[in-house]
């Protein structure tokens, strides 16, 4: 497609999204919780549909050599597929927050009320990379937000992610939702993106979610306002006063639940008075589980089958089977070496120790921070927001976990009886 019709079709999809998103606005919680129940239906009716258009994604993915990284994010299976259906219907019971009060002021000298209520942002764009299931995420948090969405995919996922627009449209349609609502570029051409961030006039914020190239090179030249995370590079620090069956349960978990993901951990940072007690058995389960180690000249002491660990390991988000391990003397070295490599984004403390965690706590710089719990809880769905847009490292306007809230805005309502200012 040349770069003329392609800059008219993100046009017109972008401008039949901000008309959609006006019906959107004013649409009941009972008419929007409708829309989202027959697209969770229509996905749960489609699942033999939904895994032969995957599986070409699958294949072509791994002819051109893509990385288990990536592969693993676009891969969907019956359990995943219901599991967005799920997502949906979580969604449907949550709070409705447009309309919401957030804050009544008292103005009596100038007889006045002035409330501030929630109100949705308008149209909201995505662009991301491998995962078919933020096609469904996205959208059914945009909708039940009374927002437009305008989604575009990785070419990687362009079968997966078209069926499944196909199918939520349809279904979404068909209940009420207004023509236009939901929006798909449905081009691997390039220049769609270069044309859709440039509209601020139509768009109202913009999602990036995939490499950190990819998040860079949209702050750097989007018009629009982007919320957008960049690396993962999650710690967890297991201080001397840990449980130590509890911090090696956490410390599995944190790694190779889903190592591919970005509230996995990649460094392991152990207090030295408990690192000869937790280590050996550890380490063992981590190379059981296929994780390579590696660690500095403390870690290798206790561990010499470890790899030595570099400079650029403690700054490198791994997204794999791999950890970097270093020892500590104490809480506060700990929180300086997060605060320096980390990416803001999940952080843990191992301890039995309230006044330590509550240091942890107050002076580490991250969206989430996590005290005996594993940075992998650090997800929309398990932190009670049915799903997730995205998890922010910003702190403006959203940070951590996005859900219905954070895709919402304010208004000031002001009602008087023939008020004026003097």
């Amino acid at each position: 497609m040349e770069n003329n019709q392609q800059k008219q079709l993100v046009l017109l999809k972008a401008k039949s999204a901000k008309e959609a998103s006006k019906k959107l606005a004013i649409m009941n919680t009972e008419q929007k919780n409708n829309i989202l129940l027959a697209m969770a239906f229509a996905i749960e009716k489609n699942i033999k549909e939904i895994l032969f258009h995957n599986e070409i994604d699958v294949q072509a993915a791994k002819e051109a050599g893509i990385n288990n990284t990536l592969i693993d994010r676009l891969t969907l299976n019956e359990k995943r597929i219901n599991e967005m259906a799920k997502s949906i219907k979580d969604i449907v019971l949550l709070q409705d927050p447009i309309g919401s009060l957030v804050e009544e002021i008292s103005t009596s000298a100038n007889n006045i009320d002035v409330k501030k209520i929630r109100v949705p942002l308008g149209v909201v764009a995505m662009i991301y990379e491998a995962r078919p299931n933020v096609t469904v995420d996205a959208t059914a948090l945009c909708l039940k937000a009374g927002n437009s969405i305008i989604l575009k995919g990785g070419s990687e996922a362009i079968n997966s992610n078209s069926i499944l627009i196909k199918i939520i449209s349809e279904a979404a349609v068909s209940i009420g939702m207004p023509e236009g609502a939901i929006q798909f570029i449905d081009t691997t051409d390039r220049s769609a993106v270069q044309e859709l961030i440039h509209l601020d006039n139509l768009i109202d914020l913009l999602i990036p979610r995939g490499s950190n190239d990819l998040i860079q090179f949209i702050k750097a030249h989007s018009l629009i306002p982007v919320l957008s995370h960049g690396t993962g590079l999650c710690h967890t620090y297991i201080d001397e006063s840990a449980d130590i069956d509890m911090a090696i349960r956490i410390a599995l978990n944190a790694k190779c639940q889903r190592p591919f993901v970005c509230n996995s951990i990649e460094t392991l940072l152990v207090h030295k008075n408990i690192a000869e007690k937790i280590l050996p058995e550890l380490c063992k389960l981590y190379t059981e589980a296929g994780v390579e180690i590696r660690g500095c000249s403390i870690t290798k002491n206790i561990i010499p089958s470890v790899k030595d660990a570099q400079k650029e390991d403690w700054s490198t988000e791994y997204l794999d089977l791999k950890i970097s391990i270093k020892i500590v003397n104490s809480l506060e070295e700990a929180i300086e070496h997060i605060n320096e490599y980390g990416s803001k984004h999940s952080e843990a403390i191992i301890t039995s120790d309230r006044e330590k965690a509550n240091k942890f706590i107050a002076e580490i710089d991250a969206a989430a921070v996590f005290v005996n719990a594993s940075t992998r809880l650090h997800d929309g769905g398990v932190l009670g927001l049915g799903c997730e847009i995205g998890i922010s490292t910003q702190k403006l306007h959203a940070r951590g976990a996005m859900g219905l809230k954070e895709l919402t805005t304010t208004k000031y309502v002001v009602q008087g009886s023939g008020a004026i200012r003097n």
